[in-house]
């Protein structure tokens, strides 16, 4: 499977904001969707700052 965990980052640390991500669509106002494979959806006022495909890992920033 392919699904990444997106972490919010917050100073030096990185919290877990949602499991299996599947979709990320970019909404106005500077907002992204984040949808994951068990079908939970999450709005964030945020910034992609790394995407680590390797690692499976989506790291938002504000």
């Amino acid at each position: 499977m392919c699904e990444s965990n997106a972490f919010l980052k917050k100073g030096d640390r990185e919290e877990l904001f949602l499991k299996d991500v599947t979709r990320v669509v970019p909404l106005a106002g500077g907002k992204l969707r984040l949808e994951s494979l068990l079908g939970e959806e999450k709005i964030i006022e945020a910034k992609i700052l790394e995407l680590d495909l390797m690692g499976h890992k989506l790291i938002l920033g504000e």
